[in-house]
């Protein structure tokens, strides 16, 4: 019997494709599910009765049933002798386009993609060629054996806090692959990593040009921008690493998602930009350098995840500050303190219409929260969507 914590998406799948599972969650009483699995509140969980326990990713090592358990396993030790060939991709930002371009470059050699990107390891095959998953600093926290062949960091900055405890922590956590490395494995790292103790090769990188310059990458052929550019040079250097040739063509290809710095115009000409995927400062921080020859009104606030939101308030230059969500009152006291303009819109459609009234087309009206969606809205997907709807209107 596999006891899991948590049902969320990597749990359940576990249990449907091992069937002899159990569940132990915050719940207030006993249920059994469509599936036939039983969930138990957490109280119920007896350690001496468990042989194996495998946490969802957004179980805090802080809860109960993290410290009680004896043979905790996280999602990709479980795995790791199912996994063929894997490029793990981990960093702050960056993540999610950043798999999803290395995917499209490697699909035609067999490479499917998941993790935190939406597919858990049980639903992937075995018998793929290359596994690309994008792996949250929660996977990597719980993950104690398992390494990759080849390891894809972005840069460090902080997120969330209030689930590591501390930045260190979440550090820490991003940097666990390396020393597991073996001598034929790679990791491209921010330079300030690359000396760390490993039995692999690391490969140090500052800025987009670095990478250009390592592994004979051109930018100039590339359609993008910031911190897409980065994303696409990454995918292009694990192409070359692996395969010896970088197909800069079907890079340019590549369709960036929706939510991220994702720009349209409304009746009256004017730009606006969702940019609703950005849940942490440094998301934010790079939306603003992109415009920053513009005035700019910026929807900002939600769930701060215990991070302080101070260290962005030396980046608004020319900017106009619409706060929402449960950090609007943070939001509105820095601004008092650093002396920028700030409206305590509280909600979305609110700050939409505040804007409607002072946006021109010679302005940007931007959606980059730093923040996360949860405190108002189910994801960041539907963030983006209201943002869309409320503009269009």
């Amino acid at each position: 019997m596999i006891t899991l914590f948590g049902s969320g998406k990597t749990t359940t799948a576990i249990a449907k494709r091992f069937k002899r599972a159990i569940f132990f969650e915050d719940t207030p009483c006993a249920y059994q599910d469509n599936e036939g699995f039983w969930h138990l509140p957490s109280e119920k969980f007896d350690p001496s009765a468990s042989a194996i326990e495998i946490p969802s990713p957004g179980i805090p090592p802080s809860h109960p049933l993290i410290r009680q358990a004896r043979h905790l396993c996280g999602e990709y030790d479980f795995f790791r002798s199912d996994m063929p060939y894997s490029i793990w991709i981990s960093g702050t930002n960056g993540k999610t386009t950043t798999t999803q371009m290395i995917t499209h470059l490697l699909r035609s050699r067999g490479a499917v993609s998941g993790g935190n990107i939406g597919t858990p390891l049980a639903d992937l095959p075995s018998k793929a060629s290359l596994w690309v998953l994008e792996s949250s600093s929660f996977s990597l926290h719980y993950t104690r054996l398992a390494h990759p062949n080849l390891y894809i960091l972005l840069p460090i900055t902080p997120d969330h806090l209030s689930w590591h405890g501390s930045f260190k922590a979440y550090e820490a956590a991003k940097l666990s692959p390396i020393p597991r490395l073996k001598e034929s494995q790679i990791a491209i790292v921010p330079a300030k990593y690359a000396n760390r103790a490993t039995c692999g090769t690391l490969i140090g990188y500052e800025t987009p040009q670095d990478l250009a310059k390592i592994f004979g990458l051109n930018p100039n052929a590339l359609p993008f921008q910031g911190p897409f550019l980065l994303d696409a040079l990454l995918a292009l250097a694990v192409e070359q690493i692996l395969f010896g040739q970088s197909d800069h063509e079907k890079m340019a290809a590549f369709l960036i998602d929706h939510h991220k710095q994702e720009e349209f115009y409304d009746g009256k000409g004017r730009l606006w930009v969702d940019d609703s995927k950005a849940t942490n400062i440094d998301a934010t921080i790079q939306a603003l350098r992109r415009y920053k020859d513009k005035k700019i009104y910026l929807i900002l606030g939600g769930e701060d995840k215990g991070v302080s939101l101070e260290p962005l308030f030396g980046h608004l230059e020319n900017v106009e500050i619409f706060a929402i969500g449960k950090a609007s009152e943070q939001i509105m006291a820095l601004a008092q303190k650093y002396n920028i303009p700030a409206h305590a819109a509280k909600t979305l459609p609110n700050a939409v219409s505040m804007i409607k009234k002072l946006h021109t087309p010679h302005s940007v009206a931007l959606l980059s929260p730093a923040c996360a969606s949860l405190d108002q809205f189910s994801n960041y997907k539907e963030r983006g969507e209201v943002f869309k709807r409320e503009v269009l209107s």
